[in-house]
């Protein structure tokens, strides 16, 4: 049975007005041809201090850490990279440069050193011979870096995106990518945000504007049906 278009995490704070003004916008959503996965900031910095905490309880010591809400996500997108990489799809990560003197995703003020591995991908999700690693120092991951020539080569026509944070990177990146023309989807369980308020409001404005919210297990069975050997990866 199909999901309903407005079946997801935000549900507890979008209003039936809201919802009303948004019904134009109601599709069906699917993953599209030719995808390739886009990991966006899976890297140390934002998982640090204590996995069972949340983000205002790290804020302190660790000012980046989106806490408990990334290592939640864990799970999930081990899930999605495995099955993933048996359909044989292209792997793509963005993370954060650290070139000296380098330009700011975003406009926080806090300071802080990158430090030696923070902006290494995360080991849960280490990245394997033939993936493509990107760094950004912009918030898209199309902004000043090569991801769209490597697509093209590829023949990439869609993305299947995880990561965080749901309000920063992956919106920026979402957005840039439906304005060049590939199909978005994004794994709802999969992406993550230092506040569950940004998370769901973003989620919800971008399911409905610019990609397809989809949830993990829809987004694994259409790669088992689409890519047989991926039934295979769990």
């Amino acid at each position: 049975m199909a999901r309903d278009f407005e079946d997801h995490c935000w549900e507890d704070v979008v209003s039936p007005e809201i919802l009303k003004v948004y019904e134009p916008y109601r599709r069906d959503v699917y993953v599209g041809d030719r995808p390739a996965l886009l990991a966006i900031d899976l890297y140390n910095f934002v998982y640090r201090g204590d996995p069972t905490k949340y983000p205002h309880e790290l804020c302190d010591e660790f000012p980046n850490s989106c806490g408990k809400f990334a290592w939640d996500a864990v799970e999930p997108t081990k899930r999605l990279f495995a099955r993933c990489r048996a359909a044989g799809l292209p792997i793509v990560y963005l993370t954060g440069s650290v070139r000296k003197g380098r330009v700011r995703s975003t406009n926080r003020q806090t300071g802080y050193d990158v430090g030696d591995n923070m902006m290494d991908i995360h080991p849960a999700f280490e990245p394997e011979p033939g993936d493509i690693v990107i760094r950004k120092e912009r918030a898209s991951a199309f902004h000043s870096t090569p991801l769209a020539a490597h697509l093209t080569q590829l023949g990439v026509s869609s993305l299947i995106v995880c990561g965080e944070s749901t309000s920063g990177c992956v919106r920026a990146s979402v957005v840039d990518g439906y304005s060049y023309g590939y199909h978005m989807t994004i794994a709802e369980e999969c992406v993550f945000d230092r506040s569950e308020l940004s998370h769901k409001v973003n989620l919800f404005d971008l399911h409905h504007k610019y990609a397809d919210v989809m949830v993990l297990e829809e987004i694994l069975s259409h790669l088992e049906q689409k890519y047989p050997a991926a039934e295979a990866a769990e």
